[in-house]
């Protein structure tokens, strides 16, 4: 979505008032503001936990070692073991937050859309497998030459098929479709779709519409599109489909 701030103003000529309606466009900078925040209290989060499950890792470690062998230690043992791993799955949790604000600039270079496209259908194409969804290609005719970060617009591209992979759950489609004319990149899926509420809140830092979600996928796709200067669109039309939309500058 766009922001803009709307100013209501006049100026005076020759005894005559003119009003004016000044429309400035704010959503780069709200987008950066919202960004230097949540990247500062991740870092703080993340701090702060990996600090804190270092420390009591460390001591359940110990304490396991002394106390393993000794008569009736076997129980308490292994609840060491499960507060050790419950604090390890802690710091992986704030590890993934904290990989989202380290996302690297992009190193563009010209390349077909095409064949990004086509070079990682396999691995797309088994995350479908998996779920027994079919897959289908509709990619414009020739090549289509893109200013892009192959290696960071893959895992974009991964994200959104599996987005699109969980929403449809078993069975359905997931389409890709290419166009050459201002060039697009669109990923149409016909899974459960997506409410209105949802869609006001899309790309939302942490707002995911999954019941065990992170947000941190949509967050991602958001940081590198943006990066590489691209518009995106998330919806779900009246025919049902989701469409995600990628147009390349």
């Amino acid at each position: 979505s766009s922001i803009y701030k709307c100013s209501c103003s006049s100026v005076l000529d020759r005894g005559i008032r003119h009003a004016f309606i000044l429309i400035e466009p704010l959503t780069e900078e709200v987008v950066r503001a919202e960004k230097k925040a949540y990247e500062k209290v991740i870092r703080m989060i993340s701090h702060e936990v990996n600090n804190t499950v270092a420390g009591v890792t460390s001591t359940l470690d110990t304490l396991t070692s002394a106390l393993e062998g000794t008569e009736d230690s076997g129980e308490v043992c292994d609840m060491m073991r499960v507060c050790t791993e419950r604090c390890y799955g802690m710091s992986r949790f704030i590890t993934n937050f904290a990989d989202v604000v380290k996302i690297p600039e992009p190193q563009p270079s010209t390349e077909d859309l095409n064949g990004v496209v086509c070079s990682h259908l396999p691995f797309m194409e088994g995350i479908c497998r998996q779920r027994d969804i079919r897959m289908e290609t509709e990619l414009d005719m020739g090549s289509i030459p893109v200013q892009l970060d192959t290696v960071l617009f893959q895992q974009v591209l991964i994200n959104i098929i599996k987005n699109a992979a969980e929403s449809i759950g078993t069975g359905g489609m997931i389409r890709i479709t290419t166009r050459r004319k201002e060039p697009m990149l669109e990923v149409a899926d016909n899974g459960a779709g997506i409410s209105e509420e949802a869609a006001s809140r899309l790309f939302t830092p942490f707002f995911s519409t999954k019941p065990t979600g992170q947000g941190i996928g949509l967050m991602f796709i958001r940081e590198v599109l943006t990066k590489h200067h691209c518009t995106f669109t998330l919806r779900t039309g009246k025919d049902g489909w989701t469409r995600f939309r990628i147009f390349f500058p």
